[in-house]
């Protein structure tokens, strides 16, 4: 039985489509993400009942609310990003996700400012991105922007923020740097995705700029994050040459399927989209090694 399977046995079929629609699969990479800058901070120092209440905050609350409202006003019928074979969304998920988000601004301001108002910024980007008339996730370049500021740039910064300390110099080039590595990662979150988009009306960048171009623009904007990594690594006194192992695992991503996009199948773009997100994990784990606290 499969774990859809086992959840509509136990959930009935609706709120098992409620479930889906929050995405959980994607909660392990934003948990990632989003601690990642809790331990460049502190280590293992933070206190677990603040860890917990800013997950729920943060990654239950507001991405599954964020991609739940998406889902939403899309109506999506093929594979989205963290779902395959997506359920109709169900009636009420727009209602669902909006308290969802209401509820994550509210609670964000029980932990330090700086996490709040991270956690405010993307509740707010999140219904400029989805929800008409705004809806900036078909227009191009507002599109890539809102996603590299929001999981890019401010979630980091919201997990540093759960520790109430002052936000060095080093962390803020760490915190840009990723803000550009998911301008690296939106183009291959798209680009299976173009033919629904182009039949719903959007227009986004990968649409505008076309696979290839859209490839390129990820290799460089790769290549700009690492830059400012490295950065980061040496305002903190640390050799940035662990960071080659990242950089070559983005390449080995990105060159090839931009080499080969033209006789790529749907499916196979689809499986690079989850190829880039492993070479996310190895940036992070890189990342750990190079600055964890001494």
């Amino acid at each position: 039985m499969t774990m859809r399977a086992a959840c509509e046995r136990m959930l009935g079929p609706v709120a098992t489509a409620y479930l889906l629609h929050l995405r959980p699969m994607e909660w392990p990479i934003m948990t990632a993400h989003f601690l990642l800058g809790a331990l460049l901070a502190v280590g293992l120092g933070l206190p677990p009942r603040t860890a917990l209440l800013g997950w729920v905050v943060y990654v239950v609350l507001l991405n599954g609310g964020t991609l739940a409202i998406n889902s939403a006003f899309d109506q999506d019928e093929g594979d989205i990003g963290y779902l395959r074979r997506p359920p109709r969304p169900p009636r009420h998920l727009a209602h669902v996700s909006s308290m969802m988000l209401g509820a994550s601004l509210l609670a964000g301001f029980l932990l330090p400012p700086l996490f709040a108002w991270c956690n405010a910024a993307c509740v707010v980007m999140a219904v400029l991105y989805s929800v008409p008339p705004v809806r900036l996730k078909a227009r191009a370049g507002w599109d890539m922007l809102i996603n590299c500021l929001g999981f890019g740039l401010l979630t980091p910064l919201a997990g540093w923020g759960l520790t109430g300390l002052a936000l060095p110099r080093w962390m803020l080039c760490v915190a840009i740097g990723f803000g550009f590595l998911f301008g690296a990662l939106y183009p291959p979150t798209q680009i299976y995705q173009t033919a629904e988009d182009r039949t719903r009306g959007d227009r986004t960048l990968v649409i505008v700029l076309g696979e290839g171009p859209s490839l390129a623009l990820a290799s460089v904007l790769a290549l700009a994050a690492h830059l400012l990594f490295a950065w980061g690594a040496l305002l903190q006194g640390r050799s940035p040459l662990p960071l080659l192992i990242s950089l070559a695992a983005w390449l080995a991503v990105l060159l090839p399927w931009w080499a080969r996009w033209r006789r790529w199948t749907q499916a196979q773009h689809e499986a690079g989209m989850y190829r880039s997100l492993a070479a996310w994990a190895v940036t992070d784990v890189s990342l750990l090694a190079l600055l964890w606290p001494r």
